[in-house]
């Protein structure tokens, strides 16, 4: 009864969240007009990448949970689904950890709760140092082509410096997992929780960079989606002015507390706008572009995998 349940309360949310954003009707009718356009394929191709999107992300999760179950992909897929749909009703997606682990043995899934957030953390890298890349692009664009005032500037340098700091930071985290352990240990009083991320002792450089670079893999197919559906709704932007500005838009969705369901579409809708405008002045391509992309990768998946827990176990019998 669960999985029904769930899917009819998703679709209710999503039908809600599209009422409150402004322009939305506008922008269907330019995602229907693209259909009978002979851009078509280009939004088909989209489509397909989005499979390829969570299929890198499958395989990322699969060989992190290695470590402490071994996983079929197609495990790992219904696994990567099921997290979409959690967390499309949590902040910033931390529900995507529970929905994960449901397809983990009960005795394994405090452990493979930390293994998904080192997937989570080289995710969060590619996107800070992209973002990075982007917002001194920008900043160079805002500087030399637009009268801007100083308070604007002032903002952009606060940012690129909290990204600088936080780069640094979760590189030197990421590839010393290790020294979390060793510091958790020294913790008084909580030494029956080590053994839950131990496990982390088990990663080395090689692992790391493999799921470093499937993280870099799956950043490239969210951009190639954007420059696609640009080109399809007629937003005329250069592969640069795409990694940029977008860049930046995934920057301000990794650090902005956001609901999927709720808050994300607008924050997504904000921010795409104010920062496409400096390249382009097709409004409403820009909303059906973020509109298209959202439902693709995440409403579509967030359906699907509701329709998965009705098949899931939560709690195995003795």
């Amino acid at each position: 009864m669960i999985g029904p349940l769930v899917f009819c309360l998703l679709a209710w949310s999503i039908y809600l969240q599209l009422q409150r954003q402004p322009n939305w009707k506008e922008s269907f009718q330019h995602i229907r007009h693209a259909l009978a356009g002979e851009g078509i394929w280009k939004l088909w191709l989209t489509i397909l990448l989005m499979l390829v999107n969570w299929g890198i992300e499958a395989r990322k999760w699969q060989v992190v949970i290695l470590r402490v179950q071994p996983i079929s992909f197609f495990q790992s897929l219904k696994a990567i689904f099921t997290g979409t749909t959690m967390a499309f009703f949590t902040p910033n997606r931390i529900g995507e950890y529970v929905g994960r682990i449901l397809y983990i043995n009960e005795n394994n899934r405090i452990q493979a709760i930390s293994l998904t957030i080192v997937c989570s953390i080289a995710q969060l890298l590619v996107t800070l140092i992209a973002g990075l890349g982007g917002l001194l692009y920008m900043k160079n664009i805002i500087a030399t082509r637009w009268t801007v005032d100083t308070s604007l500037l002032f903002w952009i340098n606060t940012l690129l410096t909290i990204t600088i700091v936080g780069t640094i930071f979760l590189t030197l985290f990421y590839f010393r997992l290790t020294w979390l352990v060793k510091w958790v240990e020294k913790i008084p009083r909580i030494e029956r929780f080590v053994r839950y991320i131990r496990v982390l002792d088990s990663f080395n450089a090689t692992i790391l960079l493999r799921i470093l670079s499937l993280s870099v893999a799956r950043y490239l197919v969210f951009i190639g989606q954007y420059y696609l559906l640009f080109a399809v709704f007629d937003v005329t932007l250069t592969p640069i002015q795409v990694f940029a500005s977008i860049g930046v838009v995934f920057l301000v969705l990794a650090v902005v507390p956001t609901i999927a369901v709720i808050t994300e579409l607008g924050v997504r809708w904000k921010a795409s706008i104010e920062l496409v405008q400096f390249f382009s002045i097709n409004t409403w391509g820009v909303l059906a572009t973020s509109l298209s992309v959202w439902i693709i990768n995440l409403v579509i998946p967030a359906l699907i995998g509701s329709l998965l827990i009705l098949g899931i176990r939560i709690f195995k019998n003795k």
